[in-house]
């Protein structure tokens, strides 16, 4: 059964809307990099610059290595290298990209989740984040 970009894109509203989100992003794993699927309330020119994430770059090329989740408390304001320039363009404040592991641990995707309110994400929330990701759909490889 094959994924079409429509589910994960009709997904990615879904679980933006259950989880109070105001922007988001899927990238699917493509050999050692990220592809973007599917994207809500991302404007044009940081869509552009995030089609195609090498390996270990931004937030969701770090939660890719890094096999774990990769937050910022405020996106217009980080100062870490972590964000790059253009995803200050989004209209969203804290942010979490989620690696969604396979049942051997291998990254398949990283969802991209950002909100309105300013601050860290609690190790509970994240906790619950990651396990709704873990649900992301994939077509049978």
């Amino acid at each position: 059964m094959s994924v079409n970009p429509h589910s994960y894109q009709a997904w990615l509203e879904s679980f933006a809307a259950e989880h109070g989100a105001s922007a988001g992003t899927i990238h699917l794993q493509r050999g050692n990099d990220l592809e973007l699927v599917a994207a809500l309330n991302i404007p044009l020119a940081v869509l552009n610059a995030v089609r195609h994430v090498p390996h270990g770059k931004g937030m969701a090329g770090l939660a890719q290595v890094r096999k774990a989740p990769v937050q910022t408390c405020n996106l217009k304001e980080d100062d870490t290298g972590r964000i790059k320039p253009g995803a200050k363009a989004v209209d969203a404040r804290a942010a979490v990209a989620l690696p969604v592991l396979d049942a051997t641990g291998g990254v398949r995707a990283v969802v991209g989740i950002a909100f309105m309110t300013e601050g860290e994400i609690p190790a509970e929330r994240e906790q619950s984040l990651m396990s709704a990701a873990a649900r992301l759909p994939f077509a049978d490889a």
